[in-house]
């Protein structure tokens, strides 16, 4: 099976949409959200497991995999899938926004990012092509653009940053060799809509599979945001997927979903319980919280994920506060299952034609 996305229905009242993306490796519902397995694993979490709460769709990092153990050594061992004892479709970012990001940046130039190695100081070229190259041996089912990643309110750097970002895509479109793997342009711009415009109007006219929108939720203030998607989306094709790269909270997942978004990406759910926070329906909660260690309540009295049926808050707490490795197990496992069953109700309710009751019920907005 090759690529291809379905739309199912469109909700009446906003933007959202179900629909199903078609993979070599499975089907997709969306809207979606993809778990961030960021060294070819979701931490602390067990491929079945992720199966089991309702995962159709992993993002994985290829910055990390291409420094160790290396895409050669990956493809030796059968690809991303059989390598990480994943069945399911898998994405892959290009890498870009780690080089870009986390100050491992020397220079950037037409040619691509040079950048030194956060394990051993060597120091990369990546390219457009290099990019795809990597993630072709990956064998992920969608895989990304080379871009250049922004800081979001600097005019003249997006400007500049865009006719590379724009000249890049259209490299890596040309390296791309591998007909069982769709390539998603990115839309860049920072918080400008003349630039969000021109980057649509560039990559429409080299025809991806699916596009993503970078550069946001890095700093600029959440109105911001919804605003760029407001003048972005509605310039996207509707019979192609819609990806926001880096967002995941439950509120954003609800304002961008109404506005036309159908794939999430974020480490937001495993990064929390990592610092033994844990999302519920009225908000996060800190287990580390003195006024949990008494507590014999589950952490969501209504949630079915292993972790409520079986311990309470204070047990967790003690986990957490322990350093037990059970506590981060029990907490991601919780908070992953939180955000895909939501995702799962706003499916249907998009169907049903209840998405905008089930949005003011859940954040709490007066109609």
């Amino acid at each position: 099976m090759r690529f291809g996305f379905k739309l199912l229905k469109e909700d009446t009242n906003s933007r959202a949409r179900v629909g199903v993306l078609l993979t070599p490796h499975g089907e997709v519902p969306t809207p979606v959200f993809a778990p961030v397995g960021t060294k070819a694993t979701v931490k602390s979490i067990s491929p079945r497991e992720l199966a089991e709460i309702g995962t159709s769709l992993i993002m994985v990092n290829t910055y990390h995999l291409y420094l160790r153990p290396g895409a050669e050594t990956i493809t030796k061992i059968g690809g991303l899938h059989h390598f990480m004892g994943w069945e399911g479709p898998i994405m892959t970012d290009s890498g870009g926004f780690q080089v870009f990001s986390l100050e491992r940046l020397r220079r950037v130039s037409e040619e691509g990012v040079v950048f030194r190695s956060h394990l051993d100081g060597s120091e990369h070229l990546l390219t457009p092509e290099k990019a795809i190259e990597i993630q072709e041996k990956l064998g992920a089912d969608i895989v990304m653009c080379l871009d250049e990643c922004t800081k979001p309110m600097d005019y003249e750097y997006n400007l500049r940053a865009l006719y590379r970002t724009h000249s890049w895509a259209k490299r890596c479109k040309m390296a791309k060799t591998r007909e069982d793997q769709a390539l998603f342009g990115i839309v860049q711009g920072g918080v400008f809509p003349d630039l969000r415009r021109r980057s649509v109007e560039f990559l429409l006219s080299l025809d991806f599979q699916g596009y993503a929108i970078g550069g946001l939720s890095v700093g600029e203030p959440k109105e911001m945001m919804y605003d760029i998607l407001d003048l972005t989306i509605p310039l996207l094709p509707k019979e192609k997927p819609r990806h926001l790269l880096g967002v995941g909270s439950p509120e954003d997942l609800f304002e961008c979903v109404e506005r036309g978004v159908d794939i999430f990406d974020c480490v937001l759910p495993t990064r929390l319980a990592r610092n033994g926070s844990v999302l519920t329906s009225s908000g996060r909660l800190n287990l580390r919280n003195a006024e949990f260690a008494n507590d014999p309540s589950p952490i969501e009295e209504r949630c079915t994920c292993y972790a409520c049926r079986r311990f309470s808050r204070a047990y967790l707490r003690h986990l957490i506060k322990s350093k037990e490795i059970l506590g981060l197990h029990l907490a991601t496992l919780h908070n992953l299952y939180f955000i895909l069953t939501l995702m799962k109700r706003i499916r249907e309710s998009i169907l049903d034609g209840t998405f905008l009751d089930l949005k003011e019920e859940f954040l709490g907005i007066s109609p």
